[in-house]
């Protein structure tokens, strides 16, 4: 491992570390030097049941380099709390990874409005409180130029959103997952340009990989079966990897970004720009015009409604 690589007197907090995916970044990093708050109270995947005994124990078996924090993320409270105690335990916070979400799977018209919000809170209100709670050090770090060499400028600020292709393509009877993922690269987006001047960057990054929820997955088709099986035999520690590098001083200009990681593929997202434009002839359009020059124009560039489980993972349809 090189010098650059390595992430000594890094702190991170990590929600959902207890397993899986965010298991696997709490080790990637802990491996590279940084003390990690283990930030997880440990529901089953519909946010029910919580269990401190598995962030306790992940922490545990790293010894010195990681705490447990096992109240629920989803207040804002709790993120205060986290915050504090990496200040406390390990002097200081330098990376923030919002990995914890649940699911409660319905179609729209046959949900219930307290599973909707209870997502919502979960894995997207969740990651904003705790970004509310870390800017404020990260910004106060950039001033004090926190581990930078005499006169150099600050460069351990980082903020990892995990996301997923459910945000960007949808799936069915996933409102509520979709959605909040959709809102968390929104919250990347403007979170990147609200910290651009203070050198702390963020970005996003949807995991392929044998999780919780790919294990949930009710395959409707012959091509969402594929993909589930596929995604099962994908160990989640490329994603931890990819994370790590995110966090070392290699990826300092990197902010604002997309990614996918899907085992040895690497995969960055364009992100929402126009595609085509039309412009009406005279001052405004009439309904007929309109109808013909939008089926012109338009009809061969519309975006495609195949579901994430319908789509590879590098954009190409199955």
């Amino acid at each position: 491992m090189s010098d650059s690589d390595r992430l000594d007197g890094r702190v991170a907090i990590v929600t959902g570390g207890g397993r899986g995916i965010g298991e696997a970044i709490v080790r990637a990093l802990a491996d590279r030097g940084a003390k990690v708050v283990v930030a997880d109270n440990g529901t089953a995947i519909d946010g029910t049941n919580p269990d401190p005994s598995l962030a306790q124990e992940i922490a545990g078996k790293l010894g010195d380099a990681a705490v447990a924090y096992t109240n629920d993320m989803a207040i804002p409270k709790a993120a205060s709390e986290a915050v504090a105690l990496a200040v406390e335990k390990f002097g200081g916070l330098d990376i923030v990874v919002n990995n914890a979400a649940i699911l409660r799977d319905a179609l729209i018209f046959k949900s219930n409005p307290d599973n909707w919000d209870t997502v919502i809170r979960n894995n997207l209100s969740g990651p904003y409180y705790l970004m509310v709670a870390a800017m404020p050090v990260l910004r106060e770090n950039a001033r004090a130029a926190r581990g930078a060499e005499a006169g150099g400028a600050y460069g351990w600020g980082r903020i990892v959103n995990l996301v997923s292709t459910a945000g960007i393509h949808g799936n069915l009877g996933q409102a509520p997952y979709a959605s909040s993922k959709a809102g968390l690269i929104g919250l990347t987006r403007v979170a990147a340009l609200e910290m651009l001047r203070s050198g702390v960057t963020v970005n996003a990054v949807a995991p392929f990989a044998r999780t919780r929820m790919i294990e949930t997955i009710k395959p409707a088709n012959e091509i969402q079966a594929s993909y589930k099986e596929r995604a099962l035999k994908v160990p989640p520690s490329a994603v931890g990897t990819f994370v790590a590098y995110l966090c070392t001083s290699m990826a300092q200009t990197v902010t604002g970004q997309l990614f996918g990681v899907h085992g040895a593929e690497v995969v960055l997202f364009g992100q929402a720009r126009p595609v085509k434009t039309i412009v009406a002839t005279g001052e405004a359009w009439d309904v007929d015009t309109l109808a013909r020059t939008v089926a012109a124009e338009f009809q061969g560039a519309f975006a495609s409604l195949a579901t994430d489980l319908e789509v590879e993972f590098g954009g190409a349809p199955s």
